[in-house]
């Protein structure tokens, strides 16, 4: 990393893993190329645990959504994003920040809107990252005085018509991003199965899959190996369930070597958050894609819908996803090869496993471009 005399760039996410992600694809993309970084936050990912922040200046800022809290709870929400935004002001100042890069949700706001308040001289470039297939509330709102809105998928929505819009994909971490090319090799054995459906929409897998493999006939779920994420609650009842129906599986809250588990899937069943989309693009997994329904502006069903049409994704809304309806697709797929390979095939081309580098490569354009910014 440089010294603490050369301008860093501060990387401002939090929340989900959707955010959260992508920015630390950026991180390690930039600290690889020398450069200084710091991270803004909120309380939640303060203590957010990836090797591209372990030594990153951290600042955590105050802050709390706007949306479905009440009027009361807005009005307390828009003041702590005031004075998160007076805080993040101070710091821009005492940083002397080169760039600010947000991923969305609330923590990208104060962050963001604290560089219009600087003095043009000490004034950030502004740059914002949009995950998912329909721009979300807080880039709407930012997208208009940044200096570039840096897209995932092509045809997102909701993209005002003056934001400096550009498509260069959603960055994804250097282990995921390395499996691109590997191929895609169908089950003459064993099936791997994995089952991931984020911190906010496990549940609904915990009570529908091993009901559905538990309709299977016995010599195809003979054949299961399943890896599934379950939240804390759910975890005892699904291994259970595995365990009544003699399947040997693998249940955890959170798969940290989450490459390793898409490069040994023959099926991935997973809800349709940005990152899970382009985690498996790049290793060309075929995919059964749940939305998540009380996703704001429905965007995991955009998301899914980038896969689903190139025919690398079947996608089940959660309102008719029932074990039934499951088990169902699960025997036509799982035993016809030719279509799981089909699947992989249609998915490798939407990989874009150079976009941390591309995005790194036009923050750091900008930061050139703007007068008297040294490097």
């Amino acid at each position: 990393m440089r010294g603490p005399t050369v301008r860093p760039i501060v990387i401002a996410a939090g929340g989900t893993g959707g955010h959260l992600f992508p920015a630390e694809a950026l991180a390690a993309e930039l600290l690889a190329r020398g450069e200084r970084i710091a991270l803004m936050t909120d309380a939640r990912s303060a203590a957010f645990d990836s090797p591209a922040f372990a030594n990153a200046e951290r600042f955590v800022l105050s802050g709390a959504g706007l949306s479905g809290r009440g009027a009361w709870r807005a009005v307390r929400g828009a003041a702590a994003l005031g004075a998160g935004t007076l805080e993040a002001r101070r710091i821009l100042v005492s940083l002397h920040a080169a760039a600010v890069v947000g991923f969305g949700g609330y923590p990208s706001v104060p962050p963001l809107v604290a560089t219009r308040l600087l003095p043009r001289r000490l004034r950030p470039v502004a740059v914002l990252h949009e995950q998912n297939a329909v721009l979300g509330r807080a880039n709407r709102m930012l997208a208009k005085g940044a200096d570039l809105l840096a897209l995932s998928i092509t045809g997102t929505t909701r993209v005002p018509p003056e934001a400096r819009a550009e498509v260069l994909g959603n960055p994804v971490r250097p282990a995921l991003a390395a499996l691109t090319g590997a191929g895609y090799a169908p089950p003459e054995g064993a099936i791997r199965l994995l089952v991931t459906g984020g911190s906010l929409g496990a549940r609904v897998f915990a009570d529908v899959v091993p009901a559905a493999i538990a309709a299977l006939p016995g010599a195809l779920r003979g054949r299961l190996l399943v890896t599934q994420q379950a939240r804390a609650e759910d975890f005892q009842r699904v291994r259970d369930a595995y365990a009544e129906l003699g399947i040997p599986a693998e249940i955890a809250a959170f798969f940290p070597d989450i490459a390793n588990r898409l490069s040994t899937a023959h099926l991935v069943i997973a809800r349709a958050g940005a990152s899970t989309i382009a985690e498996l693009a790049c290793a060309a997994r075929p995919s059964i894609l749940v939305p998540l329904p009380h996703a704001i502006d429905d965007h995991q069903s955009g998301n899914a819908r980038a896969l689903a049409e190139a025919g690398a994704a079947i996608v089940m809304p959660q309102i008719g996803f029932t074990a039934e309806a499951l088990a169902e697709r699960l025997a036509r797929l799982l035993d016809d090869n030719a279509e799981l390979a089909h699947m992989a095939a249609a998915a490798a081309p939407l990989a874009r496993p150079d976009a941390a580098r591309t995005l790194a490569d036009r923050v750091l354009a900008l930061v050139a471009a703007r007068v008297g910014v040294p490097r």
